[in-house]
């Protein structure tokens, strides 16, 4: 794997090419795979307006997970099948333990039909770092509106999301601030918002433990309602007495307050924590090391983290600002970093689902499509990555813990799994009530400019799927003993392309001659999306060919170390 430790590019804003190449390495970074469609479409703009479209991009509020859940042995007397149960107040021991599974397998289906945008990526940022389990929480409504504020402040004001989550009640109930009372302090909140949340552990980091108990006396009072499922203040059980905090806040006392007003603490003590530079340091380096690379040298600290960190603080810490500066640069763009990630469980399965436009049952089939979401979220979970529930309340490992970091993805029990999953969707796909969610690798190959040239299917293959390059000899050894194995003559590259000739019916008349392709496409054309392209399904032998031959050729490419790359 690459290891750009040697970069010295900066911020500046990266210049180009704009090619095939640098436009899927966006991609992958901000988005769940790279689909072809996605690709074209951005290619045919700059790198400085594709970077603003994905961060700027105005999402609409997807719909909320509904009733999927009702079978032989349970039905909802509430809400009806195929319902929004988000609306209901009644929760027991048989509904919410559906409905978590709902509105986890909800949460898989929107990174898979993502729109062209960083949020879904940013949405799986902030819950690795405003951990809550859905396991510990134990609500599904509570649980959905956890999501729901992540997806609202996603891509807007840090300050502004730290202290909307600081009173969330799936994050009171998480980190038990629902307990935390004048009579019974509890520091656990108060901790994290400063271990985790804000300052972080970084080198300017000096809160002390007197920090966290001043903290935790601030946050007193607040509740979790659940008869209405939402969190309030209560005064009686706030102290009121003065919070004093240590040298490295400025020796800051925060003036109790009575009564409601009270709620006015937590304001003055974000303030306090915000006008720490560590704030910014702090989360540009977890940005940094979400979308670049784990590492961080003196160089990229000079180079990078410092000039973001300032600019988040001159922007009054929105989100937006910072994430275009870093992904515009020229260090981001930087070709050590194409392929220097070993991709998350999540950036597979979802990834993988995205790159070949796997097709899923219709929205009118709710409780397939549902199904088929918890499948592919339970290979996830079965890779190490259970979205909803981080291991701990530091997140996963891999996004943390030096030196490995993203190697922890990667062991001797997962990378076969990750095999294992890549050959059934390549084969057998998952099956669900005698429907099928499957890659059809006729369509992907379809989908490339020259699929009957054999050569040109395996090398724009391996650059649709893979963010590193292959050596010409590995190329002709997956031609030889991949694609042409076994035909008559394989070593003649005229064999397939008469396999592939004779599955290919061109155009309503039937005739073979062969569509010209738009050389001002920059793709040349998306030919699975070309109403011009038929398959003549008779010719069963030509269509066996074809589809046993594809299949070989994308389980191998599947398999191999480059693809869990990105």
């Amino acid at each position: 794997m690459p290891n750009p430790t040697s970069i010295t590019s900066g911020i500046r804003r990266f210049k180009g090419p704009w090619n095939e190449t640098t436009a899927a390495h966006l991609l992958r970074r901000t988005m769940f795979g790279v689909k072809r469609s996605d690709l074209a479409y951005f290619l045919k703009k700059s790198p400085k307006k594709a970077v603003r479209e994905l961060v700027y991009a105005s999402d609409p509020i997807p719909s909320a997970p509904i009733n999927n859940y009702n079978d032989d042995k349970y039905t909802d007397p509430e809400i009806a099948a195929g319902d929004d149960w988000t609306m209901s107040l009644k929760y027991d021991g048989m509904n919410n333990g559906r409905r978590k599974n709902s509105f986890k397998s909800w949460w898989l289906g929107l990174m898979i039909n993502q729109n062209r945008s960083l949020r879904e990526k940013m949405l799986l940022f902030w819950h690795n770092h405003f951990v809550t389990e859905t396991n510990t929480v134990d609500n599904a409504l509570f649980c959905y509106k956890y999501n729901t504020l992540l997806r609202e402040h996603a891509l807007g004001n840090f300050r502004e999301l730290v202290k909307a989550m600081t009173t969330e009640p799936a994050m009171l109930r998480y980190l038990n601030g629902y307990a935390n009372s004048k009579k019974a302090p509890d520091e656990n909140y108060g901790r994290e918002l400063q271990e985790l949340f804000t300052v972080g552990k970084g080198p300017g980091s000096h809160y002390t433990e007197s920090d966290v108990k001043a903290a935790a006396r601030v946050l007193t009072g607040y509740t979790v309602n659940y008869k209405t499922y939402t969190s309030s203040f209560d005064p009686n059980r706030h102290d009121e007495g003065d919070k004093q905090f240590s040298a490295f806040y400025g020796n800051t006392v925060i003036k109790g307050i009575k009564g409601k007003d009270a709620v006015a603490e937590l304001d003055q003590m974000l303030d306090m924590i915000f006008a720490r530079e560590e704030v910014s340091l702090f989360l540009c380096r977890k940005l940094y090391r979400f979308f670049v690379y784990h590492t961080i040298d003196d160089e990229t600290e000079q180079q990078v983290i410092q000039p973001l960190a300032k600019l988040f603080r001159k922007k009054d810490y929105a989100i937006q600002p910072v994430l275009e500066e870093l992904l515009c640069s020229r260090h981001f763009f930087d070709p050590a970093n194409n392929g220097s990630m070993i991709k998350s469980p999540v950036d597979f399965t979802v990834g993988l689902c995205r790159e070949f436009d796997v097709a899923f049952p219709d929205a009118a089939e709710y409780a397939d499509l549902y199904g088929f979401w918890e499948q592919v979220r339970n290979q996830a979970a079965g890779l190490q990555q259970n979205i909803g529930d981080p291991p701990n309340v530091a997140g996963w490992q891999a996004y943390y813990q030096l030196p490995e970091y993203d190697k922890l993805w990667i062991s001797s029990d997962t990378l076969p799994k990750r095999n294992v999953f890549s050959d059934r969707m390549i084969n057998g796909g998952l099956g669900r009530n005698g429907k099928k969610v499957v890659i059809d690798p006729v369509a992907f190959a379809a989908g490339l400019p020259e699929p009957g040239d054999p050569d040109r299917l395996i090398a724009d293959s391996v650059h649709a799927l893979y963010s590193v390059e292959l050596p010409m000899e590995e190329l002709q050894f997956i031609k030889t003993n991949i694609l042409l194995s076994g035909l008559v003559g394989m070593a003649s590259d005229h064999y397939w392309t008469n396999a592939w000739k004779a599955y290919q019916r061109i155009g309503s008349s039937g005739s073979s001659e062969k569509v010209p392709l738009d050389p001002k496409h920059p793709m040349s054309a998306l030919r699975a999306n070309d109403p011009a392209v038929r398959f003549e399904p008779d010719d069963k032998t030509a269509k066996n060919t074809v589809t046993n031959k594809l299949k070989a050729l994308y389980r191998h490419l599947m398999d191999m170390p480059e693809y869990q790359l990105m």
